[in-house]
């Protein structure tokens, strides 16, 4: 009987929750291991995790599921939540490949929008099975994600400047 993956969460307001997916997938690419990423809510392609796909190389491969502008979190829209849905549909068909690390980029944030179901994105999780490891981030996780995750992380910002401009690099 095959054991299900292993789910680490991280959420919360604070920046860094991507930057620690990626870090993570620099890892696992580090020993050889193979990482797909899925990005909900984001189709930017200028952000470096999108360039520097081709020198990675093919076990690196990251995909989006998101328009190139920010989704209105009061408003969300139908092609948001379509775009969604495709997300998570492609996340099936990705996890039956059993890369080594599944990164779902603002997974948390598109259910607090609800632009997916919990429950939807549950029975995902109980379909994905060792040894891919899931990696999820986003703010505002739900109480049924934290539950089912076997890492939770709560990114909080202690201390920022009252107005910055993002850097490329750093934050993109």
């Amino acid at each position: 009987m095959q054991k299900r993956a292993l789910v680490y969460l991280w959420t919360g307001l604070g920046a860094g929750k991507t930057t620690s997916a990626l870090g993570a997938a620099l890892r696992q690419l580090g020993h050889g291991h193979r990482v797909t990423i899925i990005q909900f809510m984001k189709g930017r392609k200028y952000v470096g995790e999108i360039k520097i796909a081709k020198k990675l190389g093919p076990k690196y491969k990251i995909h989006q599921f998101g328009r190139a502008e920010w989704v209105d979190v009061l408003h969300p829209s139908k092609k948001d939540k379509e775009l969604a849905a495709k997300g998570l549909e492609f996340a099936y068909t990705t996890a039956k490949q059993k890369p080594n690390l599944l990164i779902l980029d603002e997974i948390n944030y598109a259910v607090a929008l609800g632009l997916l179901s919990e429950n939807d994105v549950l029975k995902f999780l109980d379909t994905v099975q060792s040894p891919t490891v899931v990696y999820m981030t986003g703010r505002f996780a739900t109480l049924g994600l934290i539950n089912r995750a076997d890492f939770v992380t709560e990114v909080v910002t202690l201390k920022m400047p009252a107005k910055i401009t993002p850097k490329k690099g750093v934050d993109y």
